[in-house]
């Protein structure tokens, strides 16, 4: 590609903007352009604004730290520097409904981490490897909000990533139930140990609205386009119980299946292993050669040792097995910040630019 796709992040100086920074450094496709935040952000580097409050492991890049901070509110002036946006703003869901909107009718579509979209009809919520042909709504988005070129796509909740794959490398033998716990990292609420230090050394047993994300965004996922909306799937149901634990970024799934039809573990593993999708057929720059990993090991996957996987983009399982009432159980673990939050995002803005629907203005 000759010249990369400028990009905006919306909310950038928040951890999840962050990491859209941080994995946009060096990116072959696109580049930083503008980065818009709040009033009181406005006006400021991206350097100052931020200030103190950087939480990523590695510096902040050198190329956005004197990046003049632009009101996000500010729509046409944020619009007019950049081809497209992601979106990580932080505002009650009615306001990052109608802000990720403007920016739409702005003609700059918006690529969203955001939960506030996930449930309009006719906004795909992709993962990329599982559900791209749910794209094929966006032409009937564009014409609902008059445009022609903005619309929004958005990114499902960080709790799934780490076991609706599993699922969906096994749709021949049919999941029927599954009964899920999510043991989630405080970077999923935008925090370090730092910010949160009655985290550690404790768990706190909710996390408001986790669970109905958990058990009903697969099925969307999972869905069907039809007449320009998606229809989320009937099946399978989905129970699940999230919990905060002091773990800074990896969000681990302890999950038990039943499975309409039988299988072997041999299949079940090699289902997962061999299971791929259009960020592997296309070669993006972000997919993880191996989508899903299966260790053998009775302690795998850990935290430590595993979060980072294929750069964060990719899935860990392990402890696969029968039991005793379930017909299997088996552990995941995927990052929730890069595959579950602004990786996905950037998985999904690539998989945007190479069926043609992001380009240059």
């Amino acid at each position: 590609m000759s010249e990369k796709l400028k990009a905006a992040i919306l909310g950038g100086t928040g951890m999840v903007g962050q990491r859209f920074i941080s994995l946009l450094e060096n990116h072959p496709w696109f580049e930083v352009a503008a980065i818009a935040a709040s009033p009181r952000s406005a006006s400021k580097t991206y350097e100052e604004a931020v200030g103190d409050r950087w939480k990523m492991d590695t510096p902040m890049p050198e190329a956005v730290k004197k990046i003049i901070v632009k009101n996000v509110n500010e729509v046409e002036a944020v619009a007019s520097v950049v081809d497209f946006c992601f979106s990580a703003v932080d505002m009650t869901k009615d306001e990052i409904k109608k802000i990720e909107e403007d920016y739409a009718k702005a003609e700059t579509p918006v690529v969203s981490n955001n939960s506030a979209h996930r449930w309009t009809p006719d906004v795909p919520m992709i993962i990329p490897e599982i559900n791209p042909e749910h794209l094929a709504v966006i032409d009937h988005q564009k014409q609902r909000l008059g445009t022609s070129r903005g619309f929004i796509c958005v990114k499902p909740n960080c709790s799934i990533q780490s076991y609706t794959p599993v699922l969906t490398a096994w749709k021949k033998w049919e999941p029927t139930v599954a009964v899920v716990s999510t043991y989630q990292a405080i970077s999923g609420a935008g925090k370090t140990f730092r910010d949160w230090p009655e985290m550690e050394h404790n768990i706190i047993p909710y996390i408001g609205g986790e669970e109905e994300k958990s058990e009903k965004e697969p099925l969307r996922v999972w869905g069907h386009v039809e007449n320009g909306e998606i229809v989320p799937a009937d099946g399978p149901v989905i129970t699940s119980q999230c919990i905060r634990v002091p773990v800074l970024n990896g969000h681990t799934a302890a999950a038990f299946v039943n499975l309409k039809n039988k299988a072997t573990k041999e299949e079940l593993i090699e289902a997962m292993e061999n299971f791929s999708g259009e960020p592997q057929k296309l070669n993006l720059p972000s997919a993880p050669k191996q989508f899903i990993r299966y260790m053998e090991e009775d302690d795998r996957p850990q935290v430590s040792l595993d979060v980072d996987y294929e750069n964060g983009y990719g899935i860990t399982i392990g402890r696969l097995r029968e039991d005793n009432y379930f017909d299997w159980k088996f552990v995941g673990l995927s990052h929730n910040t890069v595959r579950g939050a602004a990786g996905g995002a950037v998985l999904m803005a690539e998989l945007l630019k190479a069926k043609g629907l992001l380009n240059a203005k």
